[in-house]
């Protein structure tokens, strides 16, 4: 019998500890197969600062989840033992000294993990830490931008180096390694050069409009295969109408039905972690962004669910 959220018909939803979905913390249970782990850390951001703030802001939002999953028809909370397990600290002012430490808290937590960002420099440590245990994985990265930038002003960790460095480093199967919602303007054609030569497939935003959901989760299927997977959300794939609070938001993004879709798609799949980052909360109005974003963690931990007690 697992431990599950509290129970709204006893305590409103408005009332009582912001864990993620209400669920218990992780000192309140004796082992966890799933755990919610917020990493409130934006030192790498190269435009508008504050996903700092998304931890907190993605666990108030998740209050109104509900324990039941109709669209994969799973209760996930029945199925496997998810808590939240805090937030990791990493230094701000340091952006190499808060990658190692994420790095090691994430390995010292023994659970499949659905990280909450900050911003996307924290899916390098996370890889990292998938990688030791897991080997190189497959990654599905969504996101209107690539991330496989070289340096920023010399710099070669921030959040749009995150994939690059993880390729170099070995950590990622590049023959199962796909983008999807990229769209808006680059520096040059040598970005979209640099992104194939690393062995990543690209569907764009429009790709997801005009050959549909059920194609792209098709094609990305075949390309996964059942290698251990990782997925990493970057919320600004969404469009700016569905999440605009975030650090570097582009029109013509996805919608969060499409999202959340080809996420569903994915059942089945051998999901060894995910994260969800860039929510900025100082740009959101009405949670619009963190709704979505509560919202796209609940399918990540309903899908590592699905898949406990498989290898």
């Amino acid at each position: 019998m697992y431990k599950g959220p509290v129970d709204s018909a006893k305590i409103p939803r408005f009332a009582g500890p912001a864990t993620f979905a209400r669920l218990p913390r992780i000192d309140e249970v004796e082992r966890a197969d799933v755990a919610v782990v917020g990493v409130p850390f934006d030192s790498g951001v190269s435009y508008r600062p504050g996903a700092r703030f998304g931890p907190a802001a993605v666990r108030e939002a998740s209050r109104l989840l509900r324990p039941y999953h109709p669209g994969l028809d799973v209760a996930p909370f029945d199925r496997a033992q998810v808590v939240d397990a805090g937030d990791i600290a990493a230094n701000p002012f340091h952006i190499e000294e808060a990658i190692e430490s994420i790095e090691a808290a994430a390995g010292e937590l023994d659970a499949r993990l659905v990280t909450i960002g900050g911003d996307h420099t924290i899916a390098l440590p996370l890889l990292r830490d998938a990688a030791r245990k897991h080997g190189p994985v497959a990654l599905l990265h969504f996101d209107a931008h690539l991330d496989t930038w070289d340096t920023y002003f010399g710099a070669e960790y921030t959040h749009g180096t995150p994939f690059r460095r993880a390729v170099e480093e070995g950590l990622l199967d590049t023959e199962a390694l796909a983008h999807v919602g990229i769209r808006g303007p680059l520096y040059g054609k040598k970005d979209l050069e640099d992104d194939r030569r690393f062995g990543f497939g690209i569907v764009t935003a429009a790709d997801v409009l005009r050959r549909g959901v059920d194609e792209v989760i098709d094609a990305l299927r075949q390309r996964i295969g059942d290698r251990p997977l990782y997925v990493s959300v970057d919320i600004d794939v969404l469009d700016p109408a569905h999440a605009p609070g975030t650090g570097t938001p582009e029109a013509g993004g996805l919608t969060s039905r499409e999202l959340l879709e080809i996420l569903r798609g994915l059942a089945g799949a051998n999901l060894v972690g995910a994260d969800v980052v860039e929510v900025a909360p100082p740009y959101d109005h009405a949670e619009i962004t963190s709704i979505a974003a509560s919202h796209v963690a609940y399918d990540l931990v309903s899908l590592l669910a699905l898949r406990k007690n498989e290898p």
